[in-house]
């Protein structure tokens, strides 16, 4: 096997870690018992396809020697052989460092863009399909600041998707939605169209794994400038007689956050906190990208946002990945919330593309 180092490395760790688990006084640091408890779990693939292997690779073996005494074993031994080899596949892929993230909770933010009004509104389908996406993963979202538009649509909306209770990687809310970010293109009639003509419009996502409350990013107050003022609905008008919405500047980074939604000044403010902590992972783990191996590196999620990733057609009632090469006919099931496989698409060409890169390192 190729890759023992690295599986005697990671058995090495997946023991101390479950070391570490078992002292109490691990536990009273919530923010480093998340790090170590995600860390373990994604440390546990490795175990049980290694012992699968392991298993599989010592009944090969041991029918090779019997082979000679007893047809029988002669008899099984392609069987035994191939299923050793599909361990020995399996245990290969684990070892492809996944991204540490994934069993991460997302802050997802859907913006309007270019095309007016039509625009606001495909911003509204798209965050009704991961809402309703989200429900069938048996996820909780929750709404942090909308802005709408006249016609019902959305200009601006940041929502929080958190899986419940405890998650492996591979299931992680960011592991699913880590590839929505960039330029969701529509094609469709508009509503306010009056001559039947299809116009193409776009809105734009982002998507940050959001950041342990404790632990992840640690923020000086002294960082940031806070302003307050009166929040606002559609077109403008004020809906709010007090000064309860906030805007957070940091100033290192020039990022800003502003919130609305909730009555409370505080609120708002708690909420703008946690959407900049989530911001601010998100620009570390880019800079770490940027330095990072060819062979690390995502293939499929790009952190250059205005890239036009996704195409809605809506009267052929196609979709389509411009970077997976997925299609389909069954938009409107999409929209309904029926985004596994695009989603999937994602997944596995990033794989693909990582063990390809991990096997001409090798």
């Amino acid at each position: 096997m190729e890759q023992l180092d690295a599986v005697e490395a990671a058995l090495a760790e997946h023991a101390q870690i479950e070391r570490e688990l078992s002292d109490p006084a691990v536990h009273a640091d919530a923010g480093r018992a998340r790090r170590l408890g995600r860390r373990y779990a994604e440390l546990g693939r490795v175990v049980q396809a290694y012992r699968a292997w392991r298993t599989a690779a010592d009944d090969a073996q041991a029918a090779v020697e019997l082979a000679d005494e007893d047809a029988a074993f002669a008899a099984e031994l392609p069987a035994l052989r191939a299923a050793a080899d599909e361990a020995a596949e399996r245990l290969r892929r684990v070892l492809v460092p996944r991204d540490p993230d994934d069993a991460r909770d997302v802050i997802l933010e859907i913006k309007a863009g270019e095309g007016g009004e039509e625009s606001a509104l495909f911003a509204g389908d798209l965050l009704r399909m991961y809402t309703r996406y989200a429900e069938r993963q048996g996820w909780a979202v929750q709404v942090l600041d909308e802005t709408g538009s006249d016609l019902g649509g959305v200009k601006d909306v940041q929502v929080a998707i958190k899986a419940r209770g405890t998650t492996a990687p591979e299931d992680g809310v960011w592991a699913h939605l880590k590839y929505e970010g960039g330029v969701h293109r529509v094609q469709r009639v508009p509503v306010t169209e009056s001559q039947g003509r299809i116009h193409t419009s776009a809105a734009g996502v982002m998507v940050f794994p959001e950041a342990d409350d404790e632990g992840d990013v640690e923020i000086d107050q002294n960082d940031l400038r806070i302003d307050v003022y009166r929040s606002s609905g559609p077109g403008g008008q004020s809906v709010n007689t007090t000064d309860s919405a906030v805007r957070i500047t940091h100033l290192p980074t020039g990022i800003v956050v502003s919130m609305q939604n909730e009555k409370s000044q505080l609120q708002n403010r708690e909420q703008a906190l946690r959407v900049l902590r989530a911001r601010l992972l998100a620009a570390r783990q880019e800079e770490a990208a940027a330095a990072a191996s060819e062979a690390r590196r995502s293939q499929v999620r790009t952190v250059d946002r205005s890239e036009r990733i996704r195409t809605y057609n809506f009267p052929e009632n196609r979709i389509a990945d411009h970077r997976t090469g997925y299609k389909a006919y069954n938009l409107d099931q999409v929209l309904d919330g029926d985004l596994g496989p695009v989603v999937a698409s994602a997944v596995e060409a990033d794989e693909a593309a990582q063990l390809a890169a991990a096997g001409g390192a090798a």
